[in-house]
């Protein structure tokens, strides 16, 4: 198992360097995430849904994703209450506290899938949550050292040295484990390393000798690798060409899905700026409206920030409006859901939603001749003249989308429509850019097989292979 001393320690990218590392060798691995909080997921071919970066690990594994792989996924509706998903499959929407009173079962189904696995795989790589000290939690635990307790299992504890205060989070978060949680680590890895390594040993040789664990790894760090993201865009890099396509996204309070946006924010002919504000405005080619996990919210969000005229005006001058799922009903005159309550859309479409439990299941259809496979979460139902006009062909309803008369707005509740490179580029098209095809799945198997040479020339595998055996 692979726990971190801090959320974004690096437990995510490390398990898929592990993984294809191991099946370059032969070796039949899984990753496995026994809870995950995110609003990013991906379908399964047994008809479920998981986190997106479990998904991406399972890529690098060469095995197909499966609902054993992220037993328990929690998709926050706001601040205190998530939808719970089971083994790939809605339970119920649950307050943090209620859910709390619902971990043993929790942990039992996440014990339930990770026999599954071991069943199918010689290595299963576990990935904990967070940091295995946060003290509030331990009661239940089941994302790290409750897990690894409960299926006896050897721990690694990453650390990322980047942003300072390495040998205290290790050595802090060793100190606050219990006796036999402490006996289960058997290896410490310091993450994104800059520099000469001959400079840290002095500080490695001190951290062993204080901690009594090996460092099994001094890991450099990796510019420029195309990942899924875990739960935001982080950095959207400078892009290489001069004649650069401007996005601009609203940061919606509940964005979800982000990785719709990943290939957009990847293309090196994209300057994409998420914007808290209307009224800092840096100008724009397109706008989209991105997926969220509370629509009714977001919709009151958009209105009280002023984002409505800014649209408008964005519209007058010639620019193009994008909704993707949820966002795509923001684009309409008004949203509703199964309680009765309503909020006003954008009312750029001629559109009237209403917002259901998800029902999610792969998508086939056509984006102006062009080929795309999708999601359709089944969480939007759409009414209003403005389906007359659909953006795309073999389907229908919401998923068909909308486009208007000026085709300058326009919009599908489809999630992963950007992922294919032709559709990605006619899209830059209509902003008035010849734009490159830019294959974002081949420019990650890349990134994949870069992470395993990282663990070949960087980790200690020959430990690696002791604790696998052991």
């Amino acid at each position: 198992m692979i726990q971190g001393t801090t959320s974004d320690a690096g437990k995510s990218t490390l398990v898929a360097a592990l993984g294809r590392y191991l099946a370059r060798r032969g070796v039949s691995v899984a990753p496995f995430k026994p809870q995950n909080m995110t609003l990013s997921t991906s379908l399964t071919t047994d008809g479920g849904e998981i986190a997106r970066v479990t998904a991406m690990q399972a890529a690098a594994c060469r095995v197909t994703p499966h609902t054993d792989m992220n037993p328990i996924l929690l998709k926050p509706r706001s601040d205190r209450g998530s939808d719970v998903i089971v083994r790939g499959h809605l339970q119920r929407h649950m307050a943090a506290r209620d859910y709390q009173q619902f971990k043993l079962q929790a942990l039992d189904a996440a014990v339930a899938a990770w026999e599954a696995l071991r069943r199918r795989h010689d290595v299963v790589l576990v990935e904990g949550a967070g940091s295995p000290a946060e003290i509030n939690l331990r009661a239940g635990d089941l994302a790290n050292m409750g897990f690894a307790e409960r299926v006896d299992c050897p721990v690694w504890l990453v650390a990322d040295i980047d942003r300072g205060g390495v040998f205290a989070h290790l050595t802090g978060t060793l100190a606050l484990l219990s006796a036999s949680e402490q006996a289960r680590v058997s290896g410490l890895v310091i993450n994104r390393f800059r520099g000469d390594p001959a400079l840290l040993q002095s500080g490695v040789d001190w951290l062993q000798q204080y901690s009594g664990k090996p460092v099994t790894g001094v890991l450099p760090y990796l510019h420029g690798l195309i990942l899924e993201p875990e739960d935001s865009l982080g950095h959207c890099p400078t892009p290489t060409t001069e004649q650069a396509v401007r996005v601009v996204v609203p940061s919606l309070p509940r964005m979800a899905q982000h990785a719709d946006l990943e290939p957009l924010r990847r293309h090196p002919q994209v300057a994409l700026t998420l914007l808290r504000h209307a009224d800092a405005w840096p100008g724009a080619d397109l706008v989209l409206i991105p997926p969220s996990a509370d629509p009714l919210g977001d919709a009151r969000w958009l209105a009280d920030a002023g984002w409505r005229p800014q649209l408008l005006r964005h519209l007058r001058y010639g620019g193009v409006l994008l909704g993707l799922g949820q966002g795509f009903a923001l684009l309409g005159e008004q949203l509703s859901d199964s309680h009765g309550r309503t909020e006003a859309g954008l009312g750029l479409l001629a559109l009237r939603s209403r917002l259901q439990a998800p029902q999610p299941q792969p998508a086939a259809a056509y984006w102006g001749g062009q080929a795309v496979a999708a999601t359709d979460f089944g969480d939007v139902q759409c009414q209003g003249a403005a389906l007359a006009r659909p953006l795309l062909a073999g389907t229908s309803g919401a998923a068909a989308g909308a486009i208007s008369d000026d085709g300058q707005v326009f919009g599908s509740a489809l999630h992963g429509v950007l992922g294919q490179p032709a559709v990605l580029a006619q899209l830059l098209s209509r902003c008035g850019v010849a734009a490159q095809r830019v294959d974002h799945a081949a420019r990650q198997e890349t990134s994949l097989e870069r992470l395993a040479d990282w663990i070949d020339e960087h980790l200690d595998t020959a430990a690696l292979m002791r604790t696998l055996r052991g």
